[in-house]
């Protein structure tokens, strides 16, 4: 079922692909079905042009022969589409579980407009059941750890903190980082949290992607909610 919803997000969000367009594509099991439909596009005439978040979507890009660009080359989208790992009922976003959070918010920040598409599991009343990740620096890590650790006292006393793993070893992001997975259970105040994290200097960024996401296609077992800002 979870499948299935994906794929009619994603075919949502498609309606908006207009020929000659500059997308940001994102990355993650949802945004994959988007890729998938938008490569059906493509080989039927469609023309855009595409940055993607991460080396995996760029791979899945190239299988299906659409065409690629950078940020250094085309530093100006039209409109960024991706998934994500939550979203609560102001449009904003927890992202970063497949990893690629740094690039998908830069990628959306060059974007006119940034459309989010998911099902309906991942609506939230309030952030921070999924856990957030945040990318570091592998320079300093006990000490950004620690920071995190201080910061996460104050709204979740007792929450954990988790280095990713891939397998046995530390997962490591397309530029170079490491993420730490901060459990906070609820986040009451994401803005305030945005700020505090972004003080940390280990810190390159994190997960929380707010007043970003200007139109979202979540589709539930009676069909597609669309929100929008």
């Amino acid at each position: 079922m979870s499948q299935n919803l994906k794929i009619d997000a994603a075919r949502a969000a498609l309606s908006l692909v207009k020929d000659g367009m500059k997308l940001g594509i994102g990355t993650g099991s949802t945004a994959n079905e988007f890729i998938r439909l938008l490569g059906e596009k493509v080989s039927d005439g469609l023309s855009i042009i595409g940055v993607p978040t991460s080396e995996k979507t760029a791979e899945l890009c190239r299988e299906l022969s659409i065409p690629l660009t950078t940020l250094e080359e085309t530093p100006q989208l039209d409109l960024t589409i991706d998934g994500t790992d939550e979203v609560d009922e102001h449009l904003n976003l927890i992202k970063g579980g497949g990893g690629a959070l740094l690039r998908e918010k830069i990628v959306a920040f060059a974007s006119r407009e940034m459309v989010v598409i998911a099902d309906s599991s991942k609506r939230v009343a309030q952030l921070g059941q999924f856990p957030l990740p945040v990318e570091v620096n592998r320079f300093g890590l006990k000490v950004t750890r620690l920071a995190l650790e201080s910061i996460m006292e104050e709204i979740t006393p007792g929450g954990k903190i988790e280095l990713r793993k891939s397998g046995s070893e530390p997962f490591v992001t397309d530029g170079g980082h490491l993420i730490l997975d901060t459990f906070f259970g609820r986040i009451p105040n994401p803005k305030e949290l945005s700020s505090n994290l972004l003080q940390v200097p280990g810190v390159v960024q994190h997960g929380l992607f707010l007043s970003m996401a200007n139109q979202i296609f979540i589709a539930g077992a009676d069909g597609i909610t669309h929100l929008s800002r």
